[in-house]
Parts: structure tokens; sequence; C-alpha cells
């Protein structure tokens, strides 16, 4: 995953109620839910709740099903594996800079 992939992401992830959605339907697992039962649980306004949907379908962190009159939204798991290892290759095992290594040494050292 490239960084303005995982920006836009982690932007759309950075609202209140988008994570809260985000976080619902990754519980609730591969099948996901209705939107009509997003809501209800989380007492989200359908209009707003439509909203913050579109966001995270933009960003490919969920996907909408229609299923005759019933939408069900599913997480997608590539997108939030992605994000993680985004997370954990990309800013976690960066190499300390040799001026770093050279404070560190010297902090044992002394």
């Amino acid at each position: 995953m490239d960084v303005t992939t995982a920006a836009r992401c982690f932007a759309e992830l950075g609202h209140p109620t988008r994570l809260a959605i985000y976080q619902r339907l990754v519980q609730a697992g591969d099948g996901g839910m209705t939107v009509g039962a997003i809501g209800e649980e989380l007492a989200v306004p359908a209009s707003t709740l439509s909203h913050h949907l579109k966001q995270l379908v933009s960003v490919g962190l969920i996907e909408q099903v229609r299923e005759g009159r019933i939408l069900h939204c599913r997480p997608l798991y590539p997108q939030m594996d992605g994000l993680v290892r985004f997370l954990t290759e990309q800013c976690c095992t960066r190499p300390a800079v040799p001026e770093q290594e050279a404070a560190l040494d010297a902090q044992i050292c002394c």
C-alpha cells in the first residue's frame, strides 16, 4: 500500500462515526450488516449514515451489496490488512539514523 492510499484510509477512519461503523462491521464478520441495522445499532440517522458509508466505500474499506431492497455492508479485509502491513512495515521497521545510534551508544557506555 502506498502512503497516499494509507493516508486516505486513515483520514476516513479519523472521524468518530466512521470509525464506529467500521469497527462494528469488522466485528460483524464476513456477512457484514444491513444499512438499517448499522443505523439502528449506532443511532445514526439514515442520511448521515449514507454519507459516512460512501466515504468508507470510496477508500475501499467496505463494500455495499444490494439484495433486493436491502443494502448490506461488508468490511474489505484486504484493505484493512494493507493498512496494518503499512504500519508495521513502513512505520515500525525504519532503521535508526546514524546520529541516533551514536547517541544511544554514548548513553549506554557512559
